[in-house]
């Protein structure tokens, strides 16, 4: 990995010699990449995630410091045209030198930016053979590459195609050219007469409220705030771990929602009692032009507030929005939930691809397999995954 580093410092990339199929460059480093990757995620066919978006991989990345670690893939076609990108922070397990797509478990898709629809036509076997030269040169074991959406905006993944379902799947909801129709789609007519009466009610208890699209540093650092001890109250009760409470995480956050930034990666949402300022709920996700890509969603833990849903009537607000915004697409991210699956009209099928670069990759992702079979069997058996939860619990208690 050291001599890796000193390659690319000097040289800027690495090209593979193969002279038909696609090529592989490895850069080592952001401002290296950032004009062409700026170029392929805002070209009219770009096929992406948000979380593949130059912004947020930056923010993720410096958040973690972690910029040592960066190797951002780009692979081009047979005419020398970028194909796809992919950017993967590298790790040592056991000894071995695994390359994951940036963004963990803050990211719920892990998908490659694809120059276009066409670019996204390479066969799987092409995209891994690829992979496999550019691991190689590069010193990589294996490749672990999890959260990989079969389909994406209709269009086939090739990395998606050979992979293993993963524990959970993702739900989103198509927005429509007219918010209220979206409204109404996403929302029986029971279910918005509920929330009106909600809303009138908790405005009679706490006086004017407001939905806020958060642009200042004023109203960021009140929203956070309130996140952050919602969540720590939250997890507290769950009896589990806060992933919030670790400072990296909240630097990335930070950098992630900065003010005066015309598209931020991360859009911060939040129901707000005017006459004081509390902050009723949140809701957060990672966007683009044309997807709103829900990371996070909080509420005030008092139960006399909670009786009101403020993160139902976010969450309603919050669709209607987005539509008039103009984007196309509204998920709510990994993970089963009886609201998602009440709102959202599309399941996004995820799997996890293994790909062995070396001798000692191989048995990596023989055990990496095992391990994440064991997980979806788990989460996939609600008797399973009650114990599981019993255990979690006793063990942060």
């Amino acid at each position: 990995m050291t001599s890796l580093a000193q390659d690319l410092t000097g040289a800027g990339m690495i090209r593979d010699s193969m002279r038909e199929g696609l090529t592989a460059e490895m850069f080592a480093d952001l401002a290296s990449v950032e004009a062409l990757w700026r170029a392929m995620e805002t070209a009219p066919d770009a096929l992406a995630t948000p979380y593949q978006r130059f912004d947020w991989v930056a923010s993720f990345v410096s958040g973690l410091q972690a910029q040592d670690r960066l190797r951002v893939l780009v692979l081009r076609d047979a005419a020398g045209r970028p194909a796809a990108l992919l950017p993967l922070l590298m790790s040592r397990m056991r000894g071995l030198a695994v390359a994951r797509v940036v963004g963990a478990k803050h990211a719920n898709y892990h998908m490659p930016l694809y120059a276009s629809r066409q670019a996204a036509g390479s066969s799987a076997e092409e995209v891994e053979a690829a992979l496999v030269r550019a691991g190689r040169a590069a010193g990589i074991d294996a490749y672990a590459l999890d959260h990989q959406p079969r389909f994406w905006d209709g269009i086939a993944n090739p990395l998606g195609a050979k992979g293993a379902p993963c524990a959970s799947d993702a739900y989103g909801l198509m927005l429509g050219p007219d918010a209220e129709a979206t409204v109404k789609r996403a929302f029986s007519g029971d279910a918005r007469k509920k929330l009106r009466a909600k809303e009138r009610k908790l405005v009679e208890a706490l006086g004017p409220i407001d939905y806020v699209q958060a642009s200042t540093p004023e109203s960021i650092a009140a929203i956070l705030d309130a996140f952050y001890e919602q969540k720590r109250t939250r997890f507290a009760a769950m009896g589990i771990a806060n992933p919030y409470a670790d400072d990296d995480v909240r630097r990335f956050i930070v950098a992630a929602t900065a003010p005066g930034v015309p598209h931020p990666a991360i859009e911060l949402h939040a129901l707000i009692a005017k006459n004081d300022g509390r902050v009723l709920a949140t809701f957060a996700g990672a966007v683009n032009d044309n997807r709103f890509s829900g990371m996070w969603t909080s509420f005030d833990p008092d139960p006399e507030i909670g009786r009101f849903s403020p993160g139902d009537l976010l969450l309603h607000h919050l669709i209607g929005q987005q539509t008039s915004a103009g984007r196309r697409a509204f998920d709510l991210g990994v993970g089963e939930a009886r609201y998602k699956s009440s709102i959202c009209d599309e399941t996004i099928e995820l799997v996890e691809v293994l790909i062995p670069v070396t001798a000692s990759g191989h048995l990596f992702s023989l055990a990496a397999d095992t391990a994440s079979r064991l997980k979806r069997r788990i989460k996939r058996s609600p008797r399973l995954w009650q114990a599981v939860s019993r255990l979690r619990k006793l063990r942060h208690s």
